[in-house]
């Protein structure tokens, strides 16, 4: 068979970057190879996220701009898989006539098939039918080096909250768990192809196994922090409410879980949690992030804001100012509340203004950029442990040295701040410097999102072997 191209464009959370990998994956018996340019390619899908309306624009946009490539190239093909596809299913042929195939959420498995009947066929095909739990062939292992050193895992899908804001629990349906061996064969398969980090996904991996009687989460992180060749953990996302503290210890007690965790409070007000249907008070959160700290005092904690949510008041609003500051988080992720399909929110009444809600988000972002630039400032003169995930998007040559050219590179502290550095002098050897090794910065300036540093030394244990200390101390 001849070699076939396939470009996917990705929008939105980790979840959907983990579930463009499966695709590619899948469709690689059939002769598909990934490529980054979009006019090499036969196949061209996009994952969408219908989490909030502008990810959703961004598709139909993306989708209004292939009209005019389909009809100069006619034998591409076009997909749309996601949260999107799952939401409106025949809506976007009906929308958009150019699309060959609309893909749900579960099935990713059947995509083989579906694209071998378009080829065969020429014809439209919609498969947006929902599994009852998850299909394994989704997790397929991939063993090629394409030297990535952090990798997503997801070990659950679907959520059972219903926050009344949120579509996720119709997009993808109900909270299921994955086994946790198959979990922990997927991370060994991602080691050997040179992975050195991954993120495990859910929409709330607190509760994970809870309904199917698996292991606890804190459980299966400790079997995580046993895969050898691995160096670092990280997760997401924690829903306040069942944030335990086995897990809050987790943080103290194992090696290469990193000190960051994101737990999302949405708003300061009691009453607009209550309408959001969080099931946690503003009371409950804070006192939980004492414990946290007081667990893992060098912990970083970030964190979501909605703001404009239906029948939120200016003092609601307040409120939530109030507990940024008082909570100073790490990192903030804030948006304008917009209104999604099928969600009790929005048949709530009393709208905020669009202008409104422009004015909160920017207060919220100008206050978090205060005491994200404090954050970082409090770690110029310390010596952080970086992995290095590579050479900065930014890249630039800053520096010659005998005619070498001395490059940029970037990673992450345990905390996962980004810290960007040169290779410089200070006896560190060219090859002690790469992707996927552990190496100590010191860090010298800070700025409002990220930080600059200079080598000390690169660690002498690169491999995440069981027994290792590989978080900053």
């Amino acid at each position: 068979m001849d070699t076939k191209y396939l470009y996917i464009n990705t929008i939105g959370c980790q979840m959907n970057h983990y579930d463009s990998d499966q695709i590619a994956a899948v469709l690689r018996p059939l002769e598909y190879q990934m490529t980054p340019l979009m006019e090499m390619a036969d196949l061209i899908i996009v994952n969408t996220c219908a989490i909030r309306e502008k990810a959703e624009q961004k598709v139909f946009s993306f989708l209004g701009r292939l009209a005019d490539i389909k009809r100069s190239k006619p034998d591409l093909l076009i997909g749309v898989g996601g949260c999107v596809a799952q939401q409106e299913g025949a809506g976007i042929m009906e929308r958009m006539g150019h699309v060959d195939l609309v893909f749900g959420t579960s099935a990713i498995s059947r995509l083989p098939r579906l694209i071998e009947q378009i080829e065969s066929e020429r014809c439209q095909v919609i498969d947006v039918d929902m599994s009852e739990g998850i299909d394994e062939f989704d997790f397929v292992g991939n063993e090629s080096d394409n030297g990535e050193v952090t990798r997503f895992v997801t070990i659950m899908q679907g959520c059972d909250n219903f926050c009344s804001y949120c579509v996720v629990p119709y997009v993808r349906g109900r909270e299921t768990s994955r086994e946790s061996g198959k979990i922990i064969n997927e991370i060994r398969t991602l080691v050997k192809a040179g992975v050195r980090e991954v993120t495990l996904l859910g929409q709330n991996v607190n509760s994970y196994g809870k309904k199917e009687g698996l292991l606890t989460f804190s459980r299966l992180l400790e079997l995580v922090n046993e895969v050898d060749g691995l160096l670092r953990i990280k997760f997401t996302t924690s829903h306040p409410k069942d944030l335990s503290k086995d897990l809050m210890f987790a943080f103290k007690d194992l090696e290469k879980l990193c000190k960051h965790i994101h737990l999302p409070v949405q708003s300061g007000s009691n009453r607009v949690l209550e309408m959001m249907n969080r099931k946690y008070t503003r009371e409950l959160y804070l006192e939980k992030v004492k414990k946290l700290r007081t667990i893992c005092p060098e912990i970083a904690i970030t964190s979501d804001i909605i703001v404009g949510f239906p029948g939120e008041t200016k003092h609601d609003f307040e409120q939530t100012l109030e507990l940024i500051k008082e909570v100073r988080f790490d990192g903030l992720f804030a948006f304008k509340y917009s209104d999604r399909p099928n969600v009790t929110a929005t048949r709530l009444p009393e709208k905020i203004s669009e202008q409104e809600k422009r004015e909160r988000l920017k207060e919220v972002l100008d206050l978090q950029d205060y005491y994200t630039t404090q954050a970082n400032e409090a770690l110029v003169g310390s010596e952080e442990k970086i992995l290095v995930e590579g050479y900065s998007k930014k890249q630039k040559v800053v520096d010659l040295h005998g005619g070498r050219q001395n490059f940029q590179w970037t990673g992450r502290t345990s905390t996962n701040k980004i810290v960007n550095f040169v290779q410089g002098d200070g006896g560190i050897s060219g090859d002690e410097i790469m992707a996927g090794r552990l190496v100590s910065i010191r860090i010298m300036k800070a700025f409002s999102h990220s930080l600059w540093g200079e080598p000390v030394k690169a660690t002498n244990i690169p491999l995440g072997l069981r027994g290792e200390k590989t978080h900053v101390a």
